[in-house]
């Protein structure tokens, strides 16, 4: 077996122990860092104007991807109707505000928040990646408000029931030992010489040298803590004396925890680099700027009963929920960005290719669960802005709010849930029971939880009417029956993008479905 080992593979081992931030040091040591060219934002549709003229679009959805289509062939003379099924628009798009009625299949829940602007949750999505640059182009467009969302935090914490004796660890100490561990471990590779044959001379001083600031080593290449994590006796910063710093983590525990499986690189995951945003006041602020916009072509309270091919386009079938009538419209094109859980569902005379499509995808049952505090203390108590901490319990995450600072109360996200097990266990309690199993869960993450907490509530999305689920999940890829159009109906939505979940992929389904629907227009 070749064991010798190149440049690239020892970046690449580099890569997988510590994170893309020891490779990109590593790469400055070996002086092969360079500068890339920053991806260019994707254009929105830029349809000839009255291109549309005479043509009916019917598109079933007033979520994000429903509404930047409409938006988008509006602009270009297109005739929009948006059938919506419920009484307001988003889709998953679902900030939660003191006064508002959570419906599920089988409860009602009433949001018992105050009534300050800070204090709301958004229980679908809840940041916007700084590449997200269509999303983030209709923010600036509308002229929406944005603020940093605070995704990762070294003050907030990490917590294993079978480690550390239980105790959740701050992610300062976890992320500091780690990284002094694993210089450590390279440096005594670099000298022992297994490196040899792959690095020169010049090159083994320079890693060396970067191991060194990068793990915090000590002279003789070993990590025996550093400052960074922090200092004894909860210490964070030096103040007036230095203090000791804190004795590193138990390696064995770190490695036996679950933490470095993908907990302490979450920050590298692309989606989830800083810096990240968010819309001042809520994320429904950009559903509702295009409600602005697209609101007087919504029907609301119109449940599609059937989905037809006509000779001249798509007929659309629905009940109007005021009137209990059946009523339809006759279009030439239809976007459908009804969840593949809920579509494969509703008669329809799609191909069997489409239909088969349809019954694979599966969605995310996924879980939130949010708190008010009569007091914020995770500021108070732990110095934590922002953030979130990882716990190996159901409620997988806690997440504390970017906005509010200071003030007297705050919501925390008291759980993201997004493992199967875990979500259905949630999903069948009643309102009230998951509210109490994530207090209890809570309390193990933050000890006098359960008594800082005044009012709660909670989204599972698996039963969601007309959602059925958080996002798609796709084993293979998209199937490629969907990313066509059938007919003259078109899939839209995230469900056809490899950004699922994400208002991102949304919109550029959008923008792929206005752009297929105008080239068609333009050869008739």
């Amino acid at each position: 077996m070749n064991t010798t080992m190149t440049k690239r593979r020892f970046l690449q081992s580099i890569g997988a122990a510590a994170g893309a931030g020891a490779v990109y040091r590593t790469m400055e040591a070996l002086g092969l860092a360079g500068i890339g060219a920053a991806h260019a934002a994707t254009p929105a549709p830029d349809l000839p104007a009255d291109s549309g003229r005479g043509k009916r679009i019917a598109i079933l959805g007033a979520g994000i991807s429903g509404m930047t289509a409409a938006w988008e062939l509006s602009k270009a003379g297109y005739h929009c109707t948006i059938l919506e099924a419920t009484g307001r628009a988003g889709g998953r798009s679902f900030t939660a505000r003191g006064g508002d009625v959570l419906e599920e299949t089988d409860s009602r829940q009433r949001v018992e928040f105050g009534g300050g602007d800070h204090l709301y949750a958004n229980m679908g999505p809840a940041r916007i990646p700084y590449h997200h640059r269509t999303i983030l182009g209709y923010c600036k467009e509308f002229g929406i408000e944005l603020e940093v969302f605070t995704n990762d935090n070294r003050a907030a914490l990490f917590h294993n029931r079978d480690r550390f004796d239980g105790k959740p660890v701050p992610g300062r100490r976890v992320m500091t030992d780690t990284r002094g561990y694993i210089a450590e471990l390279l440096a005594k590779a670099v000298n022992a010489n297994a490196l040899d044959s792959e690095l020169s001379g010049e090159d083994k001083e320079r890693v060396l040298a970067m191991l060194r600031r990068y793990g915090g080593l000590n002279p003789d290449h070993l990590y025996k803590g550093s400052n960074r994590g922090g200092y004894r006796g909860e210490r964070i910063n030096a103040g007036l004396e230095a203090g000791d710093v804190n004795d590193p983590l138990d390696f064995s525990e770190l490695l036996k925890s679950d933490f470095w499986q993908y907990k302490l690189h979450y920050s590298q995951f692309l989606n989830s680099n800083p810096t990240l945003m968010q819309p001042v006041g809520g994320m429904d602020a950009i559903a509702g700027a295009f409600a602005k916009r697209v609101g007087s072509m919504i029907r609301y309270g119109s449940v599609v009963t059937e989905i037809r091919k006509t000779p001249d386009g798509a007929r659309i079938v629905y009940r109007n929920t005021r009137t209990d009538a059946a009523e339809a419209i006759d279009a030439d094109f239809a976007i459908c960005t009804i969840p593949a859980t809920v579509l494969k569902d509703v008669p329809n005379d799609f191909s069997p290719e489409t239909r088969a499509a349809l019954a694979s995808v599966k969605f995310v049952p996924a879980v939130k669960i949010a708190f008010q505090a009569r007091r914020r203390f995770w500021e108070e108590d732990h110095a934590i802005y922002g953030g979130i901490s990882w716990t190996d319990q159901d409620i997988t995450q806690v997440w504390y709010p970017a906005n509010g600072y200071h003030r007297s109360k705050g919501v925390i996200l008291g759980a993201y849930i997004w493992d199967d097990e875990s979500c259905m266990r949630f999903a069948k309690r009643s309102p009230p029971e998951r509210l109490q199993a994530a207090r209890a869960e809570g309390e193990r993450v933050h000890p006098g939880y359960a008594a800082e907490l005044e009012s709660g509530v909670s989204r599972a999305w698996a039963k969601v009417p007309f959602q059925k689920g958080g996002w798609p999940e796709f084993d293979d890829g998209v199937p490629e029956a969907l990313t066509g159009p059938d007919g003259a109906i078109h899939i839209c939505g995230d469900q056809i993008t490899a950004l699922p979940g994400w208002q991102e992929g949304a919109a550029l389904a959008a923008h792929a479905v206005v752009n297929a629907i105008a080239e068609r227009v333009a050869k008739r």
